[in-house]
């Protein structure tokens, strides 16, 4: 995992298991950046995932962001905590549309359970039938780098 500092000279970067444990536990919208078919930028705010070094975003197939990916695959992201300190991931990474059905199922529940609690709400219901019947995709984002800050710890001499 190729970790860089987002901000050198004020705060720190976040380590390699800091920046796992703020990706896998925040409940923050990932913003996802592609490039649309007139080449100017999109931004596209998310539920993810991270898993096993990737980043998971559930989307409709027919959503904008899936089509900018089919026709470019490299996209910019970014998870950021508003509050004060400030503390952040944000990197540039390829995608894979991934449309295995029975595949994309296992994620897709934990990107439900991980933002609405369980499966049992309207919304977690109304998504996962998206994914069972095929009108839903998985975007598997693979990090190129991950640059991070943590305002924690303030000014760097």
């Amino acid at each position: 995992m190729k970790i860089v500092h987002a901000s050198p000279g004020f705060g720190s970067e976040l380590t390699e298991t800091q920046t796992i444990d703020f990706l896998s536990k925040s409940k923050l919208n990932l913003l996802l950046g592609t490039i649309d078919e007139s080449g100017e930028p999109n931004v596209h705010p998310v539920w993810y995932i991270y898993d096993n070094g990737k980043l998971y975003v559930e989307t409709a197939k027919t959503a904008k962001k899936t089509k900018n990916i089919r026709n470019k695959n490299s996209v910019y992201f970014c998870v950021d905590d508003e509050t004060i300190p400030y503390k952040g991931v944000r990197g540039k990474g390829t995608v894979r549309i991934l449309e295995d059905i029975q595949a994309n199922i296992p994620i897709a529940e934990k990107i439900m359970i991980k933002y609405t609690g369980n499966l049992e709400n309207e919304v977690a219901k109304f998504l996962m039938d998206g994914v069972k019947n095929g009108f839903s995709v998985l975007l598997e984002i693979t990090p190129k780098y991950f640059a991070t800050w943590d305002h924690s710890s303030g000014f760097q001499k």
